[in-house]
């Protein structure tokens, strides 16, 4: 537990440390976090190839509120926020602590909105720990999340992530995990993983945006026609991106893994790093 020794004892202020990478993954099936497969050695390959982080600030598409929150507790609760899976999903907890102390460092550097504390409503959801699980198995690194306000546009969301940039400096690893193509309405449940030639044509589009640091486009996400109507019909899972993108500095470089879609999924993760 060194890392939450490390943090305790600077009550509240985080160690300098070189810029640590910030991280958008496709998180898909909560399954993910119980199976071995393309996307999960993806995960493991991440957990190592990263810098060991002093703590993780995490995005979940499945935290959405009125207001922006943080998790203030010292053990937050692994959430089940799913129905209809097999029962050694559920029994699954991963009990990393959390950081007071980060939930602290973030609500101070925040000048967008006043950051509100959770002590014990929400924990960790699926989005977070069925990635961090296959990352850092060890449970050994705090962890908080930070809720998404589903009343904000894009832009609002976008700027508010840039406020968050000195924590990289403070070896904190933001991490965040949703989807850039996510509709479920339009899965065919009797044929899961075929590929849908829309899919493939707005993931293609969304990773030349990316690629070339055109991230006007993707904030106005509407404005680029129906296939990304089809990709985003509602924004929760897509938002986690744009934070992750509005952390890249001028001089970081992209990497993206686990570029893969089944259906109206895109899998699709990237690393910033400078």
């Amino acid at each position: 537990m060194n890392c939450l020794n490390d943090l305790r004892k600077f009550s509240g202020t985080l160690k300098a440390s070189e810029k640590m990478p910030v991280v958008f993954v496709g998180h898909g099936s909560p399954m993910n976090a119980i199976e071995e497969n393309t996307y999960t050695k993806g995960w493991h390959s991440l957990g190592y190839e990263l810098p060991k982080p002093a703590a993780i600030l995490c995005i979940s598409a499945h935290w959405e509120t009125k207001g922006t929150y943080v998790t203030a507790m010292e053990q937050p609760k692994t959430i089940h926020d799913f129905g209809g899976f097999p029962r050694e999903l559920f029994a699954v907890q991963y009990a990393a602590p959390g950081s007071p102390e980060l939930a602290e460092e973030t609500k101070k550097l925040v000048e967008k909105t006043d950051i509100l504390f959770d002590h014990d409503h929400w924990g960790l959801d699926h989005g977070c720990w069925s990635v961090v699980k296959n990352m850092y198995p060890d449970a050994d690194i705090p962890i908080i999340q930070m809720s998404i306000d589903h009343f904000k546009s894009p832009q609002w969301h976008y700027d508010l992530a840039k406020e968050l940039a000195t924590l990289r400096k403070k070896g904190v690893l933001i991490l965040g995990s949703g989807n850039m193509v996510h509709n479920l309405r339009l899965v065919n449940w009797n044929d899961m993983f075929a590929k849908y030639d829309w899919t493939e044509s707005i993931n293609a589009q969304f990773k030349r945006l990316i690629s070339d640091r055109n991230h006007a486009p993707l904030i106005n996400y509407q404005s680029l026609g129906k296939e990304a109507q089809l990709a985003i019909p509602t924004p929760e899972h897509y938002l986690p991106m744009l934070y992750i993108l509005g952390l890249q500095e001028q001089k970081d470089e992209i990497s993206f893994f686990n570029d893969d879609s089944w259906g109206p999924i895109s899998m699709t993760s990237f690393k910033i790093s400078g």
